[in-house]
């Protein structure tokens, strides 16, 4: 059933972001002269490297004026849908990593073996809170790979939505009613 969500889902934000993303790639390559796409070796389910596409948001580590705007506004990670329809990502999901973002939390124990069960996702309870502490993301992750359902996935999708058009902080403040968080 979540396979099916993946792909429905996919194809429906495939769809409707065509054009945007159309205009984006077409910004990409002739106002900022560089590639449209990042590509980067991430782990995904069973600890399987696969390569994660995003628009390219940076030049020599600095983000670029588009960059900025398509980093804020999430926009940066569409083509990542691509990657949920070749069956190396989900929608909702723990965040996919780096091999050294790993090594550097800590979470190549078998403790942490749990978060490999489930393909990474887009978007996540962790992405949600926002929490930067490993503990917090990895709590968000641990509850969400016990208890997903496509409920869930709903809810995840839809409040992600709503941050990508309110904006992460004030949606968070909402949802936690906590006036400290970025």
């Amino acid at each position: 059933m979540k396979r099916t969500f993946d792909i429905i889902f996919s194809l429906i934000a495939l769809s409707l972001f065509a054009a945007p993303m159309a205009v984006i790639a077409l910004v990409l390559r002739w106002k900022e002269g560089h590639a449209v796409l990042f590509k980067q070796d991430r782990i995904g389910r069973n600890r399987q490297v696969f390569r994660i596409l995003k628009f390219q948001t940076m030049v020599d580590q600095i983000p670029t004026s588009t960059g900025k705007f398509l980093r804020n506004t999430g926009l940066d990670e569409l083509p990542q849908f691509i990657n949920v329809l070749k069956g190396d990502m989900s929608i909702v999901g723990p965040r996919a990593l780096l091999q050294t973002d790993i090594e550097r939390l800590g979470w190549n124990d078998d403790f942490h073996r749990l978060r490999w069960q489930l393909k990474p996702g887009i978007t996540g309870w962790a992405q949600i809170y926002g929490g930067q502490h490993r503990k917090i993301s990895w709590f968000w992750d641990r509850y969400y790979i016990k208890n997903f359902s496509i409920a869930i996935d709903f809810i995840i999708v839809a409040v992600s939505f709503l941050m990508n058009m309110f904006g992460k902080t004030r949606v968070r403040r909402i949802i936690f009613r906590r006036s400290n968080l970025k």
